[in-house]
């Protein structure tokens, strides 16, 4: 029987997930396979942990070149995560011939664009799916399953732990503070959340989502992002009040030449599916010219679903080993000579609906003139709600407006701004309509 043999890289908590996997389901993958995939070698600086698992028959070294260099290896499978020296590591990997598949989704956002032409020129495959949306084969659907339709776009709740901020802050009226420390007491945020409040996580996702979704070349540098750090309970029961949930969204769409990709807090239906996606569970809703609407639901991290992942893309590879690799698809669901360098549309074109929140002084004429000034930049309202006054006598206006563009919406926040009864920052949100 054929034999695949894989090297591990990484003995944290998902590499510690693949291995039980590969040890403990090692008959089930050959049932499925006919083939048997075998893990060797495994790599981490620290071998004296116990992991609870039984590794017999495994050799275990703490210097990962062991792996990558070894004759007895066929497949590296990298989790150590971050860029380097994962980014070295890979491309030793790929130099010694052997396939390569990693849950690192800052690696390929960063370095794919280094990486898969150096993959494709010695025939060899690297495998992400645990990269994107964990345990979710949101990929994998783009790559194979929705390969015959143009992508119309793509939205997704890409990260677990803002969609567990927000949740909490709706259901308990809790403040973003508060529910960050819960967060991070419970291990869905770090000691240094900003990597994930601040939508750099989802912005990473999204570029690879995008790439993949449209042909073009991975451009995580130019993905436009916000966080959720300045969102309020009272902005979520605000928009809860107007029949909208708060989502931080990655947004991507094809328009003519250029591709539009935004990471932001995002105000969408209450009864759309979107909306339903609670907890630290992600969401990836793309839609197709003939498929329409695809929606993929799922945990999108932790051990488990992204150990899966990975050791799905194992299984992948090993289907064709050691000879038919070429009939998998390409790792970017186009061949490596087709993909383009698409120009991303500048943020100021984007077309969106708006909430603003402003906090004003309670005075006659405030509405009147940032209104005007909302007009003479071409702006018009589909709603206006005004709150009770606070201690200060300030008064919270919400407002909601139709389509605009963002440079237009821009300025007039520039000049409402400039207004000596505005309070404090206006806060802006943008609306999409098109989540199922």
């Amino acid at each position: 029987m054929t034999e695949l043999r894989v090297g591990l890289l990484g003995l944290g908590t998902i590499g510690t997930g693949v291995a039980r996997i590969l040890i403990e389901q090692k008959e089930l993958i050959s049932r499925r396979l006919g083939k048997q995939v075998i893990l060797v070698a495994a790599a981490d600086r620290d071998l004296g942990r116990d992991r609870g698992l039984d590794f017999t028959g495994v050799r275990l070294v703490d210097d990962a070149n062991d792996i990558v260099t070894a004759d007895d290896i066929d497949l590296v499978v990298e989790l150590i995560g971050g860029y380097e020296p994962a980014r070295s590591f890979v491309i030793k990997a790929l130099e010694h011939g052997k396939h390569v598949v990693t849950a690192n989704k800052a690696l390929i956002a960063k370095h794919g664009e280094e990486l898969f032409p150096l993959a494709a020129a010695k025939g060899l495959q690297i495998g992400f799916e645990a990269a994107v949306g964990g345990g979710i084969p949101c990929l994998k659907a783009l790559r194979e399953g929705l390969a015959a339709n143009a992508i119309a776009s793509v939205y997704g709740i890409l990260n677990g732990t803002c969609n567990f901020i927000l949740t909490k802050m709706e259901n308990e009226g809790a403040s973003y503070a508060n529910v960050l420390k819960e967060a991070q007491k419970l291990g869905y945020a770090e000691a240094d959340p900003s990597f994930d409040v601040e939508g750099i996580d989802t912005a990473q996702k999204l570029a690879i989502l995008a790439a993949m979704a449209f042909g073009s070349k991975i451009k995580f540098d130019d993905v436009y992002t916000e966080g959720v750090s300045n969102i309020t309970a009272n902005d979520i029961e605000s928009a809860f009040e107007m029949g909208y949930r708060i989502k931080l969204l990655g947004i991507a769409k094809p328009h003519g030449d250029q591709i539009e990709m935004r990471v932001h807090p995002t105000l969408v239906s209450l009864t759309s599916q979107m909306a339903q996606v609670s907890d630290s569970y992600n969401a990836v809703q793309i839609t197709g010219d003939f498929v329409e609407n695809t929606m993929y639901v799922g945990r999108g991290a932790g051990e488990r679903p992204t150990a899966s992942a990975v050791v799905a893309d194992v299984m992948d590879i090993c289907s064709g080993f050691p000879d038919g690799i070429a009939h998998l698809a390409p790792p970017m669901g186009f061949v490596e000579s087709s993909r383009k360098d698409i120009k991303t549309m500048a943020m100021a074109d984007a077309e969106c609906e708006y909430y603003i929140r402003l906090m004003v002084k309670d005075q006659p004429g405030v509405i009147a003139a940032v209104t005007s000034i909302l007009a003479d930049h071409r702006i018009s309202l589909e709603a206006l709600t005004q709150k009770e006054r606070d201690t200060g006598h300030n008064v919270a206006i919400i407002m909601l407006t139709h389509t605009t563009a963002e440079g237009n919406m821009q300025a007039a926040i520039s000049r409402i701004i400039g207004l000596e009864a505005v309070e404090e920052d206006v806060l802006i949100l943008r609306k999409e309509s098109a989540v199922a």
